[in-house]
């Protein structure tokens, strides 16, 4: 079950790269966004690596950093499951858990998470963050 909306953010995909295409492809992404998180303007960097499936599907893995404007941090871990549409947008649905010493965002070292991540074709992102309870 869905709980609260933990967070909001949109950025750029940074850079690509292969990094092999044995027993399906497999394509590391970068990203870089702003939004906030549990009230908190963020700026939030990672890193996925996405393999293809033979059905078309993406199974994906990341890791990524986020700092408040407070001087709050914490670091995350993801993974989670990505479509390809036919207009070049990827979608992925998944979760998501964090480890922080800041206190305004001590809650999240107690909670797993869910995220809706959405790519389009020009490499814009966004994402919404929800405690999953």
């Amino acid at each position: 079950m869905l709980g609260d909306k933990l967070g909001e953010e949109s950025g750029q995909i940074v850079g690509m790269r292969v990094l092999s295409v044995g027993d399906g492809p497999h394509m590391e992404t970068s990203f870089r966004a702003r939004g906030r998180l549990l009230g908190v303007e963020t700026n939030d960097v990672g890193t996925y690596v996405g393999t293809m499936r033979p059905d078309g599907s993406i199974y994906g893995e990341g890791h990524g950093f986020a700092m408040g404007a407070g001087g709050e941090s914490a670091s995350w871990q993801a993974n989670g499951v990505g479509v390809m549409h036919e207009d070049g947008k990827i979608t992925f649905r998944g979760a998501l858990s964090y480890s922080t010493t800041a206190e305004a965002w001590s809650r999240l070292n107690s909670i797993s998470c869910v995220y809706e991540y959405e790519q389009d074709a020009e490499g814009n992102t966004s994402a919404v963050l929800w405690e999953w309870s």
